[in-house]
This record gives C-alpha cells, structure tokens and sequence, in this order.
C-alpha cells in the first residue's frame, strides 16, 4: 500500500525508491542514537540542564554554518550532498561511540554529527520536491517523513527492548557503534542515486530575496519553538521526573508511530487547505500543550503529570509535522527549482540563528526562573509564528 502510494506521487523515472531506502537505514541509526542520547548526557556524562543547553548550542551550530558550506560547494548536486552529509554524519556517530565521556569531547562529536545531518536535512526536503509529481508537493514531503519516522521507530523499540529486557548495565557505546554501522549501510544504499539535478550551476545557495522575507521570520519563530521540546521535553523527564532510557525510547517510538499516521494526513491537509491555514492553527494547539508541559507538576500529582508530559510531548511532535507548510510555500513561490533550493538551505540557517540562542538560554532559563517560563517563552514564540503567518498572501493561480 505504501509502495504504491508513492508511485502515484513521485515522477516513475526518479530514483525515489533508492532515496526512500536510505532514508529508512538512517531513521532506524537515527532511533537507536536518539534513544540514548539524553540518558547517556544525563547519566554517564553527568550534564546538568545547562550544560545540555551549552551541548544543544554547539549541536546546532552547524545549522547556522550550513548556508556558507553550501554556498561554497554550489557546483555540487542536490543527490551529492545528501552523500557528503552521509558520510559526515557516520564519522560523527563513530566519534561518539569511540571518545571518553567527557563534555569537551562528547560535545565535539555531538557537533561532527550534527554537521551532516544539517546538510542532509535541506537536501531531503530539496530531492523529495524535485522528485514529487506536480501539485503533491506536501503530500510527497509528508510520505518522506512517514518513512523516517519507520525506520526511527524500529531504532527506539530496539533502546526499548534491549534497556528493559536484556541489558542492565546500560552499554551506551555498544548501541551508538551500531547507529554508526547503520549510517555506514546508509551511505552505501545512497551512491546508487545517480541523479544529477538540473540546477544552476551559477546560483548561490547563500540566497536571500525579499519575496522570502516573511518565509526566512517563520523559520525563526518554528526554530526557536522547536528547540524548546525538542532539547529540554526529554530532559525534563529525566531530571525532573526521572525517566529512564526505555520509558524516554517508547515516548518517542508512540510519538514515531504517530509521525507515520499524521505525517501523510497532514501533507494532504496542506495540499487541500493551503499552508497558510495549516502554519496559522498549529500554533493554537502548541499553547495548549505548553501549558501543560510547564504547569502538570502544580496541577496533578506526580505520577499524573508524568503522563501529562508525555502525552503533551506527543502531541507537540504531531503538530511540528505542519512544518513542512513552509517548503510547500516556498516552492510556490520560487520561479526554479534552483531558487527553491537555495531558500531552504538559507532557511534552515536563519531559524538556527535563534535557535542558537535558545538552545543556550534554554536551560539557563530553567535553572534560575523554573521550567514553566521556559515553556511559557515557547508558547510566547508560536503565538508569534501564527500572527506573522496570518500575513502570507497566497499566490493566486491563473
């Protein structure tokens, strides 16, 4: 059913399947480093909130550096630099399953790491739009985030089966080493993307443009919103509420099985409604949702609002899947492929330049004004990226 579906989105001469496959091996490495990486910087590294906030900081600079990276490989295809990002991000992952448990050194391979993945990020979006049929664009963004999320979850029931059944002694490296061989078979599946996309050779992918402006603010505000949940939600868990490596593995494997299901409606939501609807009433719900996760402990008992948490931090990753709003609103306004491509890359930049700031002030924030302004400052900041949605003028189609 799900092979089938995407023949009917993506054009039949384009190597979607190869790039599909890829994406599955690096969401099942991507699940197995996720599981364990909060309880690894919590229980053997010995961070605190702020260092996590200071490791969080270092982990998305990169993000910021992307655009100057691609502007200085321009000549490069979209399918090479998902290579390049590939290859990256298996020497990254290899660092952390090989180097001591110190901060200096974990936070360095937490950045190599993080280096790749943020030159993949911008080509997965690129590729899936360059290789989606006409006027599936969000439905063809939501498919390639359903299939990152499959792999993503087997990763996290493999932290859940192994951390609760069978190891006690909680062999981190043992687990990161199979992340990197996971990344390893990857990068492999990923040279058979032979493609070479069309572009403009010329281009800069440092590209600013004013009909971009308001796209390049709506990354910021999606950025800084999402730093919060995604930094500190688990490590509220843990430190606050003292989740274990499983527990935190099988929230995000439900909140993986529930990007499979929603990811592919809310791509179809956006291709029937528009984005401009979708980025303006997402945000009604994150209010909600940060409420709870700040306010559960002065509300219910402990164990109550444990589950609350939980539950909120589903839900926040559900609603986060209405970011692909933004690439689908790009692509209808740029005038190439070439331009879209370029813009997303200088997007993922810009949202990084607040992101940088949250991820460390974030956990400054929480150790001297308590978790509830944190997640209060988020809330503040989606209210903010729904207003200023609420100012796109759509194209009118002719």
């Amino acid at each position: 059913m799900f092979r089938h579906n995407l023949e009917k989105i993506f054009k039949p001469e384009s190597p979607f399947k190869i790039f599909f496959g890829s994406l599955l091996l690096s969401g099942l490495g991507y699940g197995i480093y996720k599981g364990i990486l909060d309880n690894y910087l919590a229980e053997i590294v010995a961070m605190t909130e702020f260092d996590r906030g200071v490791t969080e900081f270092f982990r998305e600079i990169p993000g910021l550096m992307l655009v100057f990276i691609l502007a200085a490989l321009y000549t490069f295809s979209a399918e090479k630099l998902y290579k390049i990002g590939a290859v990256i991000m298996l020497a990254g992952m290899g660092m952390i399953a090989a180097v001591p448990a110190t901060r200096v050194l974990v936070t360095l391979s937490v950045f190599v790491y993080s280096l790749g993945e943020h030159i993949q990020l911008g080509m997965k979006n690129t590729i899936t739009l360059e290789y989606a049929e006409e006027k599936k664009g969000g439905t063809a963004l939501g498919y390639q985030n359903a299939a990152y999320q499959i792999g993503t979850l087997f990763g996290f029931l493999v932290i859940i089966t192994c951390f609760t059944r069978f190891f006690k002694d909680k062999p981190y490296r043992t687990f990161f080493l199979i992340s990197a061989v996971l990344f390893a078979i990857s990068f492999f599946v990923s040279l058979k993307l032979t493609g070479e996309s069309e572009l403009n050779r010329n281009s800069s992918r440092f590209y600013f443009k004013k009909k971009f402006r308001k796209y390049y603010m709506l990354e910021v505000f999606y950025g800084a919103r999402k730093q919060v949940f995604f930094t500190f939600g688990p490590y509220v868990l843990i430190l606050f509420y003292g989740a274990d490596a499983g527990r935190i593995s099988l929230l995000f494997a439900i909140s993986a099985v529930s990007g499979y299901f929603f990811a592919p409606i809310v791509g179809r939501i956006i291709d029937r409604f528009g984005y401009k609807a979708v980025m303006i009433t997402d945000t009604l719900i994150l209010v909600i949702v940060c409420f709870f996760y700040g306010f559960a402990h002065h509300i219910f008992p402990r164990d109550i609002a444990y589950t609350v948490c939980c539950a909120n931090y589903v839900l926040d990753s559900i609603i986060s899947l209405a970011s692909i709003a933004a690439n689908v609103y790009v692509q209808d306004i740029s005038d190439s492929p070439e331009e879209m491509r370029a813009t997303i890359s200088t997007g993922i930049s810009v949202n990084h330049l607040i992101t940088i700031l949250i991820a460390l002030l974030g956990g400054w924030i929480w150790k001297t004004l308590g978790v509830e302004t944190l997640f209060i400052l988020s809330a503040v900041l989606g209210l903010c990226n729904s207003a200023y949605a609420a100012t796109i003028r759509v194209p009118s189609k002719s």
